[in-house]
């Protein structure tokens, strides 16, 4: 047990959180993680390693248009992000296959083409090119695609990245940079101080001057111990992963007709997945669903038909943190100074560099170059 101090307390040893956590320590600032878990386990980890910039096409085909451009201004923040990816490899010292190769939204149908060029006006109003594609187009884009496909909307800067390499990799360059990572240790309590915050856990007690959340799925209950109320809740999804094949697709598929995102890996294996729900077990605990993966592939080959000829060898289970508006939760929670929210929903892997340097600039008082007007729900 132990009753230590610090500066500023990290809860939540994902991507974000270790990366907020290093670039704290980069700024010279005594800075302890905590983490319920092993570093990485869950979401950073378990993801698929898609790097996002789109509006997503479900959402957008179900929430219409008032939604997407009440989210657009993110878009601005992950194009910002993505471009931080590209240098994140030279910053820890190890290649984490970051390729920013383009992502393809595929049409089968002109109702489905329609409602992507409509999408597409609203990213470009936020600084993002979604480039329209017609069948001969789509054909030279991504000669891989069914027959089916009339057409598309091709993103040329999304891209993938190999989750099971970065999240450990920041972890071990957060570690060389000061912070001390603590495991294993889940977060029992919390409670306002006049210096700060205590934090009591499974191994001791903690003060700190100032606290960040970025518990991801676990956030609400975080926040709950010091009362403040946040919309977030866990939502339990599965990828599967082919056997090693050929180079077959450089690209980020999506498609229309159904959930999907789809990528190939550097060793071959092809990544499916796009939201597909995992089933809970009694205890709380994960499981792949049948149907669910019955239905992703479905929709995976009859976008790929190649695919069909390859062998599923694995599929995981994730808890993906995620909010009604898809917005995030980032900044100082009024009324509760030293006390921030750091947790962008959904696609909190692409979001993480760009979440980790604003939240090291809000955390420090440093004036960054980031505005969180029309992103943050704490910013509105």
């Amino acid at each position: 047990m132990t009753d230590a101090r610090c500066d500023v307390l990290v809860i939540g040893g994902g991507i974000a959180g270790l990366m907020t956590a290093w670039n704290l320590a980069e700024a010279g600032a005594d800075v302890t993680l905590l983490e319920a878990h092993d570093l990485g386990t869950q979401a950073s980890g378990a993801n698929a390693g898609s790097l996002h910039l789109q509006i997503q096409y479900p959402e957008f085909a179900a929430y219409g248009e008032d939604w997407a451009r009440a989210y657009g201004p993110c878009l601005g923040f992950l194009k910002e992000s993505l471009s931080l990816w590209k240098g994140l490899s030279a910053r820890v010292g190890e290649d984490l296959d970051v390729k920013l190769g383009g992502g393809v939204v595929v049409a089968q149908t002109d109702a489905q083409m329609h409602l992507i060029a409509r999408k597409a006006k609203i990213e470009e109003a936020h600084g993002v090119e979604t480039r329209l594609l017609n069948r001969n187009e789509l054909r030279t884009v991504a000669p891989y695609l069914s027959d089916k496909a009339i057409g598309g909307g091709f993103c040329a800067l999304e891209g993938k990245a190999n989750p099971l390499r970065a999240t450990p990799a920041v972890a071990m360059a957060a570690e060389r940079a000061g912070v001390c990572l603590l495991p294993n240790t889940e977060v029992m309590g919390i409670s306002s101080e006049p210096s700060g915050y205590r934090v009591m856990t499974s191994r001791g007690s903690f003060q700190a001057k100032r606290l960040v959340n970025a518990a991801g799925a676990a956030a609400g209950k975080v926040a709950a111990m010091l009362d403040v109320p946040i919309e977030i809740d866990g939502f339990p999804l599965q990828v599967t992963v082919s056997e090693p094949v050929g180079p077959l697709i450089p690209h980020l598929v999506y498609s229309a007709a159904g959930k999907l995102s789809l990528k190939q890996a550097s060793n071959g294996g092809c990544i499916i997945g796009g939201g597909w729900p995992a089933a809970r077990r009694p205890d709380g605990t994960l499981a792949t669903d049948p149907g669910s993966l019955a239905g992703n592939m479905a929709v995976a080959a009859g976008v790929v038909p190649k695919l069909s000829q390859i062998r599923a060898v694995r599929s995981w289970t994730a808890w993906v943190n995620g909010t009604p508006d898809w917005r995030p939760i980032l900044g100082e929670v009024p009324g509760k100074p030293g006390f921030f929210l750091s947790l962008f929903p959904w696609v909190g892997f692409s979001a993480a560099p760009m979440t980790a340097e604003v939240m090291a600039d809000l955390v420090l008082g440093r004036n960054g170059t980031a505005s969180l007007k029309g992103i943050s729900v704490l910013a509105d």
